[in-house]
């Protein structure tokens, strides 16, 4: 008997940890990549500025565009301006904003506390390309415009590989 109940118990292990591993494999992982939202340009020698008033609309308008989506984090630079952007998607969440170095875009430590999860990052005008080149593994993208505010990249990686795609969102 304790030979069945030894067998049945293996069993029953080897069945769970495969079955884990399926759903790893088979975890999506989504990115939400933005720029920060209309920055106050008034002094120029201000490296840390907050939002303006267009910036402080857009950023609810980002909060409002996430309403229906599943976040799992909310990551951003640790700017005013980039803060100021995230926080009412964060807070409609009920998430804290995680800070990322630029510097030190999508390492390890990154990809692991990310993967399977549907994560918004918002950055600046050249770290968010940077950001999706190096999250992709190639350089497909360039520096946004300064003016550009609505451009949101969307990056999925599954078993079938990583897509990528741009939209404006007004």
């Amino acid at each position: 008997m304790k030979k069945y109940l030894l067998v049945l118990f293996v069993v029953l292990i080897s069945c769970n940890s495969n079955s884990k591993k399926e759903e790893t494999d088979t975890a999506t992982t989504t990115y939400f990549l933005i720029r920060h939202a209309e920055k106050d340009r008034t002094d120029a020698s201000n490296k840390d500025p907050n939002l303006n008033p267009e910036g402080l609309e857009r950023a609810e308008k980002w909060a409002k565009y996430f309403q229906n989506i599943d976040l799992d984090a909310v990551y951003s630079t640790n700017y005013n301006r980039t803060q100021q952007t995230a926080k009412p998607t964060a807070d409609s969440k009920k998430l804290a904003i995680i800070n990322y170095n630029p510097s030190n875009m999508y390492d390890s430590i990154f990809q692991k506390n990310t993967s399977g999860k549907t994560t918004l990052v918002v950055g600046h005008s050249n770290t968010t390309p940077a950001f999706v080149n190096k999250i992709l593994d190639q350089k497909k993208y360039k520096d946004i415009d300064d003016n550009d505010n609505s451009s949101l990249f969307i990056i999925t990686i599954n078993k079938n590989g990583k897509t990528s795609k741009i939209e404006k969102v007004n």
